[in-house]
Protein backbone atom coordinates (compact mmCIF):
# COMPACT_ATOMS: atom_id res chain seq x y z
CA UNK A 1 0.00 0.00 0.00
CA UNK A 2 2.84 2.36 0.92
CA UNK A 3 4.78 1.65 -2.29
CA UNK A 4 1.59 2.04 -4.35
CA UNK A 5 1.16 5.50 -2.86
CA UNK A 6 4.79 6.40 -3.57
CA UNK A 7 4.51 5.09 -7.13
CA UNK A 8 1.35 7.09 -7.65
CA UNK A 9 3.11 10.29 -6.58
CA UNK A 10 6.14 9.67 -8.79
CA UNK A 11 4.06 8.55 -11.79
CA UNK A 12 1.84 11.61 -11.51
CA UNK A 13 4.91 13.86 -11.46
CA UNK A 14 6.37 12.16 -14.54
CA UNK A 15 3.02 12.41 -16.35
CA UNK A 16 2.76 16.13 -15.66
CA UNK A 17 6.31 16.66 -16.90
CA UNK A 18 5.49 14.87 -20.16
CA UNK A 19 2.19 16.70 -20.50
CA UNK A 20 3.86 20.10 -20.08
CA UNK A 21 6.37 19.22 -22.79
CA UNK A 22 3.51 18.97 -25.33
CA UNK A 23 2.98 22.70 -25.05
CA UNK A 24 6.18 23.29 -27.02
CA UNK A 25 5.32 21.24 -30.13
CA UNK A 26 3.13 23.79 -31.93
CA UNK A 27 6.08 25.14 -33.93
CA UNK A 28 6.82 21.72 -35.42
CA UNK A 29 5.42 20.82 -38.90
CA UNK A 30 2.50 18.46 -38.57
CA UNK A 31 3.06 16.32 -41.66
CA UNK A 32 3.04 12.58 -41.61
CA UNK A 33 6.82 12.37 -41.27
CA UNK A 34 7.48 14.81 -38.44
CA UNK A 35 4.26 15.09 -36.47
CA UNK A 36 4.64 13.97 -32.84
CA UNK A 37 2.70 10.80 -32.36
CA UNK A 38 2.01 8.91 -29.14
CA UNK A 39 4.64 6.34 -30.14
CA UNK A 40 7.32 9.02 -30.57
CA UNK A 41 6.59 10.40 -27.10
CA UNK A 42 7.28 6.96 -25.63
CA UNK A 43 4.68 7.25 -22.89
CA UNK A 44 5.85 4.02 -21.26
CA UNK A 45 9.42 5.25 -20.67
CA UNK A 46 8.25 7.64 -17.97
CA UNK A 47 6.34 4.82 -16.32
CA UNK A 48 9.35 2.56 -16.55
CA UNK A 49 11.54 5.24 -14.99
CA UNK A 50 9.03 5.71 -12.23
CA UNK A 51 8.89 1.96 -11.61
CA UNK A 52 12.69 1.82 -11.47
CA UNK A 53 12.68 4.64 -8.96
CA UNK A 54 10.04 2.90 -6.89
CA UNK A 55 12.22 -0.20 -6.88
CA UNK A 56 15.12 1.86 -5.50
CA UNK A 57 12.86 3.44 -2.89
CA UNK A 58 11.55 0.02 -1.92
CA UNK A 59 15.11 -1.25 -1.59
CA UNK A 60 16.14 1.71 0.56
CA UNK A 61 13.18 1.09 2.86
CA UNK A 62 13.19 -2.69 3.08
CA UNK A 63 16.90 -3.49 2.80
CA UNK A 64 18.59 -0.37 4.18
CA UNK A 65 16.15 0.60 6.92
CA UNK A 66 15.41 4.15 5.74
CA UNK A 67 12.10 5.83 6.48
CA UNK A 68 9.79 6.34 3.47
CA UNK A 69 10.42 10.08 3.29
CA UNK A 70 14.17 9.63 3.65
CA UNK A 71 14.12 6.87 1.03
CA UNK A 72 12.38 9.16 -1.47
CA UNK A 73 14.96 11.88 -0.85
CA UNK A 74 17.90 9.47 -1.01
CA UNK A 75 16.64 7.82 -4.22
CA UNK A 76 17.47 11.05 -6.07
CA UNK A 77 21.15 10.51 -5.32
CA UNK A 78 21.63 6.84 -6.18
CA UNK A 79 20.39 4.74 -9.13
CA UNK A 80 20.70 1.05 -9.92
CA UNK A 81 18.82 -1.43 -12.11
CA UNK A 82 19.59 -4.57 -10.16
CA UNK A 83 20.47 -4.87 -6.47
CA UNK A 84 23.60 -7.00 -6.90
CA UNK A 85 26.07 -4.27 -5.92
CA UNK A 86 23.97 -2.82 -3.09
CA UNK A 87 23.40 -6.33 -1.73
CA UNK A 88 27.15 -6.97 -1.71
CA UNK A 89 27.76 -3.70 0.14
CA UNK A 90 25.08 -4.37 2.75
CA UNK A 91 26.35 -7.91 3.32
CA UNK A 92 29.89 -6.59 3.70
CA UNK A 93 28.84 -3.96 6.25
CA UNK A 94 26.81 -6.46 8.26
CA UNK A 95 29.64 -9.02 8.22
CA UNK A 96 32.03 -6.38 9.57
CA UNK A 97 29.78 -5.58 12.51
CA UNK A 98 27.78 -2.53 11.47
CA UNK A 99 24.36 -2.52 13.11
CA UNK A 100 21.15 -1.96 11.13
CA UNK A 101 20.89 1.60 12.45
CA UNK A 102 24.52 2.31 11.53
CA UNK A 103 23.99 0.94 8.02
CA UNK A 104 20.90 3.11 7.63
CA UNK A 105 22.92 6.12 8.79
CA UNK A 106 25.71 5.33 6.33
CA UNK A 107 23.31 5.01 3.40
CA UNK A 108 21.44 8.17 4.37
CA UNK A 109 24.62 10.23 4.60
CA UNK A 110 26.48 8.61 1.69
CA UNK A 111 23.99 6.90 -0.67
CA UNK A 112 26.64 6.16 -3.31
CA UNK A 113 28.25 3.76 -0.87
CA UNK A 114 25.72 1.24 -2.22
CA UNK A 115 27.58 1.24 -5.54
CA UNK A 116 31.03 0.72 -4.00
CA UNK A 117 33.31 -2.24 -4.44
CA UNK A 118 33.47 -3.53 -0.85
CA UNK A 119 36.87 -5.21 -1.14
CA UNK A 120 38.60 -2.41 -3.05
CA UNK A 121 36.95 0.67 -1.58
CA UNK A 122 35.59 -0.12 1.88
CA UNK A 123 37.85 -2.80 3.32
CA UNK A 124 41.14 -0.82 3.10
CA UNK A 125 39.66 2.02 5.18
CA UNK A 126 38.38 -0.33 7.86
CA UNK A 127 41.72 -2.12 7.97
CA UNK A 128 43.49 1.24 8.31
CA UNK A 129 41.47 2.01 11.44
CA UNK A 130 41.87 -1.44 12.95
CA UNK A 131 45.41 -2.45 12.03
CA UNK A 132 47.27 0.79 11.40
CA UNK A 133 45.68 3.24 13.83
CA UNK A 134 44.75 0.55 16.39
CA UNK A 135 41.28 1.95 16.98
CA UNK A 136 38.88 -0.41 18.79
CA UNK A 137 36.37 -2.02 16.44
CA UNK A 138 33.28 -0.56 18.11
CA UNK A 139 34.84 2.89 17.80
CA UNK A 140 35.64 2.26 14.13
CA UNK A 141 32.03 1.36 13.37
CA UNK A 142 30.71 4.36 15.28
CA UNK A 143 33.18 6.78 13.67
CA UNK A 144 32.56 5.63 10.09
CA UNK A 145 28.78 5.64 10.57
CA UNK A 146 28.97 9.17 11.92
CA UNK A 147 31.41 10.37 9.25
CA UNK A 148 31.29 8.14 6.14
CA UNK A 149 33.52 10.56 4.20
CA UNK A 150 36.40 8.54 5.68
CA UNK A 151 35.41 5.87 3.16
CA UNK A 152 36.09 8.26 0.28
CA UNK A 153 39.70 9.05 1.21
CA UNK A 154 42.80 7.39 -0.12
CA UNK A 155 44.53 5.25 2.47
CA UNK A 156 47.95 5.55 0.83
CA UNK A 157 47.81 9.20 -0.21
CA UNK A 158 45.87 10.76 2.64
CA UNK A 159 45.05 8.70 5.72
CA UNK A 160 48.43 7.07 6.31
CA UNK A 161 50.56 10.19 5.61
CA UNK A 162 48.43 12.34 7.93
CA UNK A 163 48.44 9.61 10.57
CA UNK A 164 52.23 9.33 10.50
CA UNK A 165 52.71 13.08 10.58
CA UNK A 166 50.42 13.54 13.57
CA UNK A 167 51.83 10.51 15.38
CA UNK A 168 55.31 12.03 15.31
CA UNK A 169 53.98 15.13 17.07
CA UNK A 170 51.26 13.99 19.47
CA UNK A 171 51.71 10.22 19.70
CA UNK A 172 49.73 7.24 18.40
CA UNK A 173 47.19 7.15 21.23
CA UNK A 174 46.07 10.74 20.69
CA UNK A 175 45.92 10.28 16.92
CA UNK A 176 43.55 7.36 17.52
CA UNK A 177 41.42 9.71 19.61
CA UNK A 178 41.39 12.25 16.77
CA UNK A 179 40.23 9.54 14.39
CA UNK A 180 37.43 8.57 16.76
CA UNK A 181 36.31 12.20 16.77
CA UNK A 182 36.35 12.36 12.97
CA UNK A 183 39.07 14.98 13.25
CA UNK A 184 39.35 17.93 10.89
CA UNK A 185 42.97 17.08 10.26
CA UNK A 186 41.87 14.02 8.27
CA UNK A 187 39.54 16.14 6.14
CA UNK A 188 42.13 18.54 4.71
CA UNK A 189 44.84 17.79 2.14
CA UNK A 190 47.90 17.51 4.35
CA UNK A 191 50.31 19.24 1.94
CA UNK A 192 48.08 22.31 1.62
CA UNK A 193 47.06 22.90 5.22
CA UNK A 194 48.56 21.04 8.11
CA UNK A 195 52.30 21.00 7.43
CA UNK A 196 52.66 24.69 6.42
CA UNK A 197 50.67 25.82 9.46
CA UNK A 198 52.70 23.71 11.88
CA UNK A 199 55.92 24.90 10.25
CA UNK A 200 54.77 28.50 10.66
CA UNK A 201 54.05 28.00 14.37
CA UNK A 202 57.56 26.65 14.80
CA UNK A 203 58.93 29.64 12.88
CA UNK A 204 57.31 32.11 15.29
CA UNK A 205 58.69 30.22 18.27
CA UNK A 206 55.82 28.05 19.49
CA UNK A 207 57.33 25.00 21.28
CA UNK A 208 56.50 21.51 20.01
CA UNK A 209 54.62 20.72 23.24
CA UNK A 210 52.18 23.57 22.59
CA UNK A 211 51.88 22.65 18.91
CA UNK A 212 50.90 19.17 20.08
CA UNK A 213 48.35 20.76 22.42
CA UNK A 214 46.87 22.72 19.51
CA UNK A 215 46.78 19.73 17.16
CA UNK A 216 45.01 17.58 19.73
CA UNK A 217 42.52 20.06 21.20
CA UNK A 218 42.13 22.71 18.48
CA UNK A 219 42.68 20.77 15.27
CA UNK A 220 40.29 22.91 13.25
CA UNK A 221 42.34 26.02 14.04
CA UNK A 222 45.53 24.41 12.70
CA UNK A 223 43.73 23.05 9.62
CA UNK A 224 42.51 26.38 8.23
CA UNK A 225 43.66 28.14 5.08
CA UNK A 226 47.36 29.01 5.39
CA UNK A 227 47.04 32.72 4.54
CA UNK A 228 44.18 33.07 6.98
CA UNK A 229 46.16 31.14 9.56
CA UNK A 230 49.13 33.50 9.26
CA UNK A 231 46.81 36.48 9.74
CA UNK A 232 45.30 34.91 12.86
CA UNK A 233 48.74 34.21 14.33
CA UNK A 234 49.74 37.83 13.67
CA UNK A 235 46.52 39.05 15.32
CA UNK A 236 47.16 36.96 18.43
CA UNK A 237 50.74 38.22 18.68
CA UNK A 238 49.57 41.83 18.35
CA UNK A 239 47.23 41.26 21.31
CA UNK A 240 50.28 40.55 23.42
CA UNK A 241 50.11 36.77 23.71
CA UNK A 242 53.52 35.12 24.08
CA UNK A 243 54.23 32.21 21.66
CA UNK A 244 56.32 30.61 24.40
CA UNK A 245 53.26 30.17 26.63
CA UNK A 246 50.45 27.65 26.19
CA UNK A 247 47.78 30.35 26.30
CA UNK A 248 49.03 31.49 22.88
CA UNK A 249 47.48 28.48 21.13
CA UNK A 250 44.29 28.86 23.20
CA UNK A 251 43.98 32.44 21.95
CA UNK A 252 44.78 31.22 18.44
CA UNK A 253 41.81 28.87 18.61
CA UNK A 254 39.51 31.56 20.03
CA UNK A 255 40.41 33.88 17.15
CA UNK A 256 40.14 31.28 14.38
CA UNK A 257 37.26 30.96 11.94
CA UNK A 258 34.11 32.89 11.14
CA UNK A 259 32.09 30.88 13.65
CA UNK A 260 34.33 31.88 16.55
CA UNK A 261 34.36 35.46 15.30
CA UNK A 262 30.57 35.57 15.55
CA UNK A 263 30.71 34.04 19.04
CA UNK A 264 33.22 36.66 20.18
CA UNK A 265 30.92 39.43 18.99
CA UNK A 266 27.94 37.97 20.89
CA UNK A 267 30.01 37.47 24.04
CA UNK A 268 31.25 41.04 23.84
CA UNK A 269 27.70 42.38 23.74
CA UNK A 270 26.64 40.11 26.61
CA UNK A 271 29.48 41.21 28.87
CA UNK A 272 28.73 44.84 28.07
CA UNK A 273 25.12 44.29 29.14
CA UNK A 274 26.44 43.12 32.50
CA UNK A 275 28.40 46.32 32.96
CA UNK A 276 31.85 45.21 31.84
CA UNK A 277 34.01 47.88 30.20
CA UNK A 278 36.11 47.25 27.10
CA UNK A 279 39.15 46.97 29.36
CA UNK A 280 37.34 44.43 31.57
CA UNK A 281 36.54 42.28 28.55
CA UNK A 282 40.08 42.51 27.21
CA UNK A 283 41.49 41.61 30.63
CA UNK A 284 39.22 38.55 30.85
CA UNK A 285 40.17 37.51 27.32
CA UNK A 286 43.89 37.81 28.10
CA UNK A 287 43.44 35.57 31.15
CA UNK A 288 41.12 33.00 29.54
CA UNK A 289 40.56 33.47 25.77
CA UNK A 290 37.77 30.92 25.67
CA UNK A 291 35.60 33.21 27.80
CA UNK A 292 34.77 34.81 24.43
CA UNK A 293 33.36 31.54 23.09
CA UNK A 294 30.72 30.94 25.77
CA UNK A 295 27.01 31.11 25.02
CA UNK A 296 24.94 34.08 26.12
CA UNK A 297 22.87 31.67 28.24
CA UNK A 298 25.96 30.40 30.06
CA UNK A 299 27.39 33.86 30.72
CA UNK A 300 24.11 35.39 31.85
CA UNK A 301 23.21 32.35 33.95
CA UNK A 302 26.42 32.53 35.99
CA UNK A 303 26.49 36.32 36.29
CA UNK A 304 22.80 36.51 37.16
CA UNK A 305 23.25 34.16 40.12
CA UNK A 306 26.50 35.67 41.37
CA UNK A 307 25.42 39.29 40.96
CA UNK A 308 21.69 39.12 41.71
CA UNK A 309 21.57 36.29 44.26
CA UNK A 310 24.99 36.49 45.89
CA UNK A 311 25.62 40.23 45.69
CA UNK A 312 28.92 39.98 43.81
CA UNK A 313 30.16 42.90 41.73
CA UNK A 314 29.91 41.96 38.06
CA UNK A 315 33.14 43.62 36.94
CA UNK A 316 35.19 41.79 39.59
CA UNK A 317 34.38 38.51 37.85
CA UNK A 318 36.30 39.78 34.79
CA UNK A 319 39.43 39.31 36.90
CA UNK A 320 38.54 35.65 37.45
CA UNK A 321 37.02 34.53 34.11
CA UNK A 322 37.68 30.86 34.89
CA UNK A 323 34.66 31.07 37.19
CA UNK A 324 32.39 31.35 34.15
CA UNK A 325 33.32 27.82 33.08
CA UNK A 326 32.13 26.06 36.24
CA UNK A 327 28.75 24.33 36.25
CA UNK A 328 26.12 26.65 37.68
CA UNK A 329 23.92 23.83 39.02
CA UNK A 330 26.60 21.39 40.17
CA UNK A 331 29.26 23.72 41.56
CA UNK A 332 28.48 27.43 41.77
CA UNK A 333 25.01 27.35 43.35
CA UNK A 334 25.71 24.59 45.93
CA UNK A 335 29.03 26.04 47.08
CA UNK A 336 28.00 29.68 47.16
CA UNK A 337 24.81 28.79 49.01
CA UNK A 338 26.75 26.93 51.70
CA UNK A 339 29.25 29.75 52.21
CA UNK A 340 26.49 32.36 52.16
CA UNK A 341 24.60 30.59 54.95
CA UNK A 342 27.80 30.29 56.99
CA UNK A 343 28.44 34.00 56.56
CA UNK A 344 24.90 34.83 57.72
CA UNK A 345 25.58 32.86 60.90
CA UNK A 346 28.90 34.65 61.39
CA UNK A 347 30.97 31.49 60.96
CA UNK A 348 32.99 32.71 57.94
CA UNK A 349 33.84 36.14 56.55
CA UNK A 350 31.43 37.64 54.04
CA UNK A 351 34.25 38.68 51.74
CA UNK A 352 35.47 35.19 50.88
CA UNK A 353 36.82 35.29 47.32
CA UNK A 354 35.01 33.33 44.65
CA UNK A 355 38.24 31.49 43.84
CA UNK A 356 38.51 30.29 47.44
CA UNK A 357 34.97 28.96 47.20
CA UNK A 358 34.90 27.55 43.66
CA UNK A 359 38.42 26.42 42.77
CA UNK A 360 39.17 23.73 45.42
CA UNK A 361 38.43 20.09 44.64
CA UNK A 362 35.19 18.78 46.11
CA UNK A 363 36.76 16.95 49.05
CA UNK A 364 38.73 20.01 50.08
CA UNK A 365 35.66 22.24 49.82
CA UNK A 366 33.60 19.84 51.94
CA UNK A 367 36.35 19.70 54.56
CA UNK A 368 36.67 23.50 54.63
CA UNK A 369 33.02 24.51 54.67
CA UNK A 370 30.63 21.60 55.24
CA UNK A 371 32.15 18.92 57.46
CA UNK A 372 33.86 21.54 59.62
CA UNK A 373 30.56 23.26 60.49
CA UNK A 374 28.17 20.31 60.24
CA UNK A 375 27.38 20.25 63.98
CA UNK A 376 26.63 23.97 64.17
CA UNK A 377 24.66 24.04 60.90
CA UNK A 378 23.14 20.57 60.29
CA UNK A 379 21.34 21.64 57.09
CA UNK A 380 24.61 22.34 55.25
CA UNK A 381 24.65 18.91 53.59
CA UNK A 382 21.07 19.35 52.40
CA UNK A 383 21.86 22.77 50.98
CA UNK A 384 24.97 21.45 49.26
CA UNK A 385 23.01 18.57 47.74
CA UNK A 386 20.17 20.83 46.60
CA UNK A 387 17.63 19.44 49.06
CA UNK A 388 17.13 22.71 50.93
CA UNK A 389 16.04 26.13 49.73
CA UNK A 390 18.87 28.41 48.68
CA UNK A 391 19.01 31.26 51.20
CA UNK A 392 18.27 34.74 49.88
CA UNK A 393 20.81 37.55 50.21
Amino acid sequence: MLLRSIFSRIHKSQFLNNFSSLANVNSLPLDSETAISPSKLKPFSAEENAREKVNVISYLINSCGLSPNMAISTSKKVHFDIPAKPDAVLNFLAEHGFSKSQIAELVRKRPLILLSDPEKTLLPKIEFFLQWARVAKEDVLRTIARDPTFLTRSVENQLIPIYNYLKDIIGAEKVATLLRRGSWSFKRPIAKRLIPNVDFLRAVGVPNSFIALALYHFTEAISQNHDQFRETVAEVKEMGFDPLKSIFVVALHACSGEGNKALRARCYETYRKWGWSKDDIYMAFKKHPHCMLLSEKKISGVLSFLVTKMGCESRLIARQPHILFYSLEKRIIPRCSVVHLLSLKGLVRKDKSLSTILVPAEKKFLDMFVTKYAEEVPQLYDIYNGKAVVPEV
